[in-house]
């Protein structure tokens, strides 16, 4: 809902000077409302900038053509220049919900995602938010056009109130609408996946950006979300690995990382291990050190993997429902079989970093 209120939020904070312009042309006429419309848009860019770092455009241009329109009036002593300022206004806003709508431009959308400080829209929020821009687009064309006639044969008051409070309606009517249906589709969807488990959607540094059950991520290279591997070596130099079990839906039947597993929703990455290593190999982990973390990305997902070290020479009880098999391998042996289909590419990755990170320093010091 974040991205939808903000959006919103956007489009409506630049009309308040012309809001507060009519509240104030109708008490005290329309030299007054025009100073006080103006000052009230310069005290909001103002407030925008020191709280912000930012000088708001729309603000700016919203409160520049009130200035420029109003003199018009003032001049020539016909209101009728300031009467279709707000459909002006709102035609602009039109223009650019179109372009945003029903073109590859999506203008406004990354407009919003500019005030939205480290936030990035997937293709499927993108998308969503494209069908919200076609019924605003609609809804707003039309508002637009009542605004132009009520500005020529409506009285002043019917004016007022089209193009200030029922702009105001309809921007709430729109929010309520798309506020019931992102809940609604929320709940569809939970009720769909109730019974999977849930793991977080991250950014490779390890943000959370949302939440999707294991057939989501699956399947969707798009949806990064966050794995362990723990690699265990004994005292001889060997490395325990795991068979896959054939059953797997992903690389099955070949030998990996001696515990590995997707870290739930919610779940930190310390318990994600202990629990792994229970589940997989009926032990309890004792000290452990972090050794890296990297993304992995292949046709099928996208893991933020975060590998650890375990020094430990067993024994060790694997898990046959978990895998096929388990047993410490000697460097040479991986060495041997190393680019044969025999490991995951995970693993043959990881190996490599081994290499580097923790036979390296043994052979510094046997030096």
């Amino acid at each position: 809902m974040l991205d939808r209120k903000t959006l919103i939020r956007n489009f409506t904070i630049g009309f308040l000077p012309l809001l507060i312009f009519i509240v104030a042309d109708e008490i005290f006429g329309l030299t007054a409302g025009l100073i006080v419309a103006i000052s009230f848009g310069i005290l909001q860019a103002i407030f925008t900038y020191f709280k912000e770092k930012r000088l708001d455009k729309f603000i700016l241009f919203d409160t520049s053509l009130i200035l420029i329109l109003g003199l018009v009036s003032l001049v020539l002593h016909n209101d009728i220049f300031f009467k279709i300022k707000p459909g002006l206004i709102e035609l602009i806003l039109v223009i650019l919900l179109g372009i945003t709508a029903f073109s590859s431009n999506p203008i406004l959308i990354r407009m919003t995602g500019r005030y939205m400080k480290g936030i990035e829209f997937s293709p499927d929020q993108m998308s969503v938010m494209q069908k919200m821009m076609r019924r605003m687009f609609y809804l707003f064309s039309a508002h637009t056009v009542l605004i132009f006639y009520a500005a020529f044969y409506l009285s002043k008051e019917s004016w007022a109130f089209i193009s200030g409070g029922l702009f105001y309606i309809l921007m709430g009517l729109i929010f309520v609408i798309e506020y019931v249906k992102s809940r609604w589709a929320k709940i569809k969807f939970q009720k769909k996946y109730k019974d999977e488990e849930w793991f977080d959607i991250v950014k490779p540094d390890g943000q959370i950006t949302g939440r999707a059950p294991r057939s989501a991520v699956h399947g969707n290279p798009e949806l990064l979300h966050p794995v362990v591997h723990m690699h265990i070596i004994n005292s001889q130099g060997q490395i325990y690995l795991q068979k896959r079990s054939g059953n797997k839906d992903i690389q099955p039947g070949k030998w990996d990382t001696a515990i590995g597993g997707h870290i739930k929703s919610g779940e930190t990455v310390e318990r994600a291990l202990k629990r792994e290593a229970e589940e997989e190999l009926g032990v309890s982990l004792g000290i452990f050190h972090p050794l890296f973390r990297y993304v992995m990305k292949n046709e099928i997902e996208s893991e933020l993997v975060h590998g650890f070290l375990l020094q430990d020479n067993g024994p060790f009880y694997p898990n046959s429902a978990e895998m096929d098999e388990a047993r410490f391998w000697s460097r040479e042996e991986i060495d041997q079989n190393l680019g044969r289909d025999l490991f995951t590419p995970n693993f043959e990755k990881e190996y490599r970093l081994l290499k580097k990170i923790v036979f390296r320093e043994d052979e510094i010091r046997n030096q």
